[in-house]
Order: structure tokens, then C-alpha cells, then sequence
């Protein structure tokens, strides 16, 4: 890993100068960018003391490839990654955690989706397995637009072991099936909540399916036998929201 990234866009921006600052070294706006929303993003770079640079829009394409950077970047320091142990202590002071449950996903680009839609819905985190999944690399980063560097990414040894020790933590283990006994609507998602999906294809590991409390699928009308993980994983987490939203009302 490197000794510090870039992310970039709007969002992702702001969300770090808002709840990390101290990870944010200095902020590039594209020069011809004066609306309001970059000068919120300016006012609070300027609230931590941290750099603006005015730079041409080549520039920050030059630095951060093809992406819709909308004008916005910002040089920080990686968010270090979690252990299992991490991960628990973080249990202790988390009201009704949402956790997203990777099992041999090897898709990077299906990784730095989950990441980015996890930071959306709020999640605790992402867990993944160490050996034959997708990890922590320059393309996940990129599709995450900056997610990587808010919701921490987990890599454990053994998986079905650490969903053990969320169990034992108080936490419900639902693991996403085609052949799921209920619909995800129809299961209670709004305490402690750990999302487990499979691998592209192969779906959930046997001794991993075996492990969960119960098993949830999404409605599916068409002819295609499953949807993308990260998709899936999306659906699942804006029902776990849809849920918490509604019981607050």
C-alpha cells in the first residue's frame, strides 16, 4: 500500500473532510469549479487547516485516470485495514452494526462496488477472506470512489470463524441464497446485522451456509438464474435500511 491515495468526487470529498479530517493532507479543485458545492468543500478544507490547490482539470484527469473525478480530489491517508479484533472492539460501541460478509467474491470491481454501496447504507464494515477473494487493490479503490477510505475493509483467516464470534457478539447472521426460505423483506434485518454473499456464480460455501441463522432471497421475475453479487449485496443493504428507517418513524 502506498504511503498515501487520491480520492476523488464530491461525496467522497466532503464525507472525509467532514468525518476524518485528519486523514486529509491537502484538497485539489479543478479551476474553473466555483459553484456551491466545491466551496462547501473548500470552506471545509480551509475549517481544518488543510491546503487547497487550484489545479487544471488535465491535470487531476492525469492523476486520476478516466474517472468522473467531477473536478474534486483530495491526497489522504489510507484507511488502515481492520482485524478481526478491530472489527469486535468496534462491536462494543456500534448500535445495531450492518456488516457486509464477502465469501470468495474475486471480482475487484464486485469489491469496490460492495465498498461503495456499504458506505452508503451506513455499514460497519466489509469482511473478506484472505486467500482466494478479492483484496484491497488500486482498481477496487478506484470503483469505490473513495468507500475504501470510509468503510473499513476486514480481511480474516477463516471466515466461518469470524462469523461465529459476531454471533457470539449478539449479532444475526442472514446469508443470501436463490433458494433463501423468505424473501429479504419478509426477515428482520434492523438489529445487529451481518449480509453474507457468495461468490460470482458458485454462490455460498457450503460449511459458510451452514453457519448462517437463516437464509433470505430477493425476488427474481426474469430468466436469468442470479444477479451480480454486488448488486445483490446492494438490494440487501437498502432493505436492512428501508427496515431501520421505517421502525425510527
Amino acid at each position: 500500500m502506498s504511503a498515501t491515495e487520491l480520492i476523488y468526487g464530491l461525496h467522497a470529498v466532503r464525507a472525509l473532510l467532514g468525518r476524518h479530517p485528519e486523514r486529509v493532507l491537502n484538497v485539489r479543485l479543478a479551476e474553473r469549479r466555483e459553484d456551491a458545492r466545491v466551496r462547501v468543500i473548500e470552506a471545509l478544507a480551509n475549517q481544518h487547516g488543510k491546503p487547497v490547490q487550484r489545479v487544471d482539470t488535465q491535470a487531476l484527469q492525469k492523476a486520476l485516470g478516466d474517472v468522473a473525478h467531477q473536478g474534486v480530489a483530495a491526497e489522504v491517508v489510507p484507511l488502515p485495514p481492520w482485524s478481526e479484533d478491530d472489527l469486535l472492539v468496534a462491536l462494543e460501541t456500534a448500535a445495531q452494526p450492518l456488516i457486509l460478509a464477502l465469501d470468495g467474491v474475486q471480482d475487484p470491481h464486485n469489491l469496490g462496488a460492495c465498498l461503495r454501496t456499504a458506505d452508503a447504507c451506513g455499514a460497519l464494515a466489509v469482511i473478506v477472506p484472505r486467500d482466494r477473494a478479492a483484496n484491497l487493490t488500486p482498481v477496487v479503490r478506484k470503483v469505490a470512489a473513495g468507500a475504501a477510505e470510509t468503510v473499513p475493509l476486514v480481511t480474516v483467516t477463516n471466515l466461518v470463524r469470524t462469523l461465529k464470534l459476531l454471533q457470539e457478539a449478539g449479532l444475526w447472521v442472514t446469508g443470501a441464497d436463490a433458494e433463501g426460505v423468505k424473501y429479504a423483506h419478509e426477515a428482520d434485518l434492523t438489529g445487529g446485522t451481518v449480509l453474507v454473499l457468495g461468490a460470482e456464480g458458485s454462490g455460498l460455501r457450503q460449511l459458510t451456509r451452514q453457519t448462517c441463522d437463516h437464509m433470505v432471497r430477493l425476488p427474481q421475475l426474469g430468466a436469468v438464474e442470479s444477479l451480480n453479487v454486488s448488486v445483490a449485496a446492494g438490494m440487501l443493504l437498502y432493505e436492512a435500511v428501508r427496515q431501520r428507517m421505517a421502525r425510527k418513524k
